[in-house]
């Protein structure tokens, strides 16, 4: 929550220094720039809900929490994006079609660069939190900011090239090019959400860990560990387990099987959540009756 309230704080910063940046000079890009930001509010601040709502313990209408609250927020700050390039490239259009003079050119790019340095460190910033603590919200807005400042860049090289050269065209095309860009990433933010959201499996060197620890209890003829099941919500991360066992193990000996392979998941992959079903072994007479039942069944 205190990192999103630092995103809420750089994006209003930022929001009106290019607002002033862009009053100043006129520039349809510098314009463009500060509306982004104003996007960068309005994610940041559906990030600080998001995560309130992904930090509620597990209820009797939610058993497996509120983590998925922070794929909505990055679906949202996805659409808040594709708001921004269309807003960008109406105004970038009409201007292209009338170009006007940028003025006090150096005071603007002055003020811009200024917000783009706010933008860059409180982007890594969030980015390196996001991934320590899983979080998608803060990973996302601060790759939000960190697309910002590549904008910025783009849009300062704009401007200094139409008051270096006097061609006011170049401000709209520059500006256009922002958008496209930010289209880019907002789709990217989208696509993200939609699969988080469709239970996708852990990232590869989550699932990689797991099966480094499932191999070293796998024994031939003795404990069979199927692959694993694994699917990821917000921070929160699940494996699914079938293990088999010798039909003439204990209870007990199962249970404390188990309990094993899970304390040592939740060594791997702090916070795991892992649920685990014993089975006993059978014969390949056993597996045929026990598939001749099942037919017959039918």
């Amino acid at each position: 929550m205190r990192f999103m309230l630092l995103s809420v704080a750089a994006a209003l910063s930022t929001m009106f220094l290019k607002a002033v940046a862009a009053w100043i000079t006129g520039s349809v890009g510098l314009l463009s720039d500060a509306l982004e930001s104003g996007v960068n509010l309005v994610a940041a601040l559906v990030g600080l809900a998001a995560l309130r709502v992904a930090a509620k313990p597990p209820d009797e209408n939610h058993d497996f929490g509120h983590g998925k609250a922070e794929y909505l927020s990055a679906a949202v700050e996805g659409t808040m994006v594709f708001a921004a390039a269309a807003a960008i490239l109406w105004t970038s259009v009409e201007r292209l079609i009338s170009p006007q003079p940028v003025t006090e050119a150096g005071i603007g790019l002055l003020l811009s660069a200024g917000s783009s340095l706010i933008n860059l460190a409180v982007g890594l910033f969030l980015i390196r939190q996001g991934r320590k603590n899983r979080s998608i919200t803060l990973v996302a807005d601060g790759k939000h900011l960190l697309t910002d400042v590549w904008t910025s860049a783009g849009v300062l090289l704009g401007v200094a090239l139409v008051a270096l050269s006097g061609w006011n065209v170049l401000d709209p095309i520059v500006a256009i090019l922002v958008a496209l860009n930010i289209l880019r990433i907002g789709f990217g933010l989208v696509r993200q959400a939609v699969v988080g959201m469709l239970d996708a499996v852990l990232p590869e060197e989550d699932v990689l860990a797991v099966n480094a620890v499932l191999d070293r209890y796998r024994e031939p003829g003795r404990v069979t560990i199927m692959p694993p099941r694994t699917r990821e919500s917000g921070r929160q991360r699940f494996v699914y387990l079938t293990v088999q066992v010798p039909g003439d193990r204990t209870v007990r000996e199962g249970h404390d099987l188990l309990d094993s392979i899970e304390d040592d998941l939740a060594e791997a992959l702090p916070g795991v959540v892992v649920f685990s079903h014993l089975e006993p072994m059978r014969t390949p007479d056993e597996r045929e009756r026990r598939r001749g039942r099942r037919i017959k069944q039918r």
